[in-house]
């Protein structure tokens, strides 16, 4: 509390520093949301199904985990780009832009832990529903009731990847603000290299404090739902 009193707030204060969070989690909640979209059926089918290179699929999947953030955010840039393939769009520098960079960043980590949920999954509980008279839909979804808490992980976790990044969308966003000091691009971990840089790093503080506190929000509400699970199991 001492260090929010004494702190000299940035141009336009309070409401500067609230379009920084709802910037950062419009963004994150959005490219995580469509993330999951895209991950789930990914993770079922390679779970679902033995096919030739399975094994070469899921080291890819796997390796993404680990892409660069920076190299990300320069591919995804080249072809927003005006020269690029996808410049017509005229999505460079906007939030859209860094939507895509965190969705391809959060993508694998959601894809390979919602795998690993869905795998964990035994076989026999997969039998019971074909036995059932189960579709593959009806199975799919029996799987993915099994696997909710591990699936739940995964987008908790893709979240904190989003929300924490800070290297690509640097790069394709631009960190804008506007002549009225609102956020365009400028999320909170750009706005902490923009404070840091400057040497105003009680402002940075500030700024990090609530993105720790969003990121341990995110994983307060995924161990609860884990020990939650393991409760529902043991009972």
């Amino acid at each position: 509390m001492t260090l929010l009193i004494q702190v000299q707030l940035p141009d336009g204060g309070w409401a500067y520093i609230l379009s920084i969070i709802f910037v950062s989690l419009q963004v994150s909640v959005t490219a995580v949301g469509v993330s999951t979209l895209v991950s789930l059926p990914v993770a079922l089918l390679v779970g679902f199904t033995d096919f030739p290179g399975k094994r070469v699929v899921t080291a890819v999947i796997n390796t993404g985990m680990g892409f660069p953030s920076v190299v990300v955010g320069l591919v995804v840039l080249i072809l927003l780009s005006n020269s690029g393939p996808l410049g017509g769009f005229d999505l460079a520098f906007t939030p859209q832009a860094m939507m895509i960079s965190q969705f391809i960043l959060a993508t694998p980590v959601i894809t390979s832990v919602s795998l690993s949920a869905v795998e964990s999954v035994e076989q026999s509980v997969r039998d019971a529903a074909f036995a059932m008279g189960g579709t593959d839909a009806d199975v799919g979804l029996v799987v993915i009731k099994e696997a909710r808490y591990g699936i739940v992980t995964a987008i908790l976790a893709g979240f904190g990847r989003a929300i924490s990044e800070v290297g690509s969308i640097l790069i394709v966003g631009g960190n804008i603000v506007f002549s009225d000091g609102q956020s365009y691009t400028r999320t909170l971990t750009t706005a902490i290299t923009v404070e840091a840089r400057q040497g105003r790093y009680e402002i940075g503080l500030v700024l990090g404090a609530i993105l720790l506190l969003l990121v341990l929000g995110v994983n307060g509400l995924g161990s609860w739902l884990r020990s939650k699970g393991r409760g529902e199991r043991s009972a």
